[in-house]
């Protein structure tokens, strides 16, 4: 084993079954991805990226914003 490998117990708890993360080992946040690939299971962190991320995500829209302020009477200017 190298210093990226560490012996781990497996265990139940409940109807699952659950290991423990090593403390060199832990992953940021409180969400994982978990993923088999052929025997191996592979653990990745959930990242977040926030409203900006997901506004990045999405496609860009083609069709034209309509005009909100048609038919809106303007505002008085404010009286000091």
């Amino acid at each position: 084993m190298n210093e990226q490998e560490r012996h781990v117990r497996l265990f139940r708890n409940g109807k699952n079954q659950a290991l423990r993360i090593p403390r060199e080992f832990e992953l940021a946040g409180d969400e994982a991805i978990l993923r088999r690939e052929g025997n191996r299971l592979i653990v990745e962190p959930v990242e977040k990226g926030g409203l900006l991320g997901l506004m990045a995500s999405w496609e860009p829209l083609d069709a034209p914003f309509p005009d909100v302020d048609a038919g809106v009477p303007e505002l008085d200017e404010p009286q000091l």
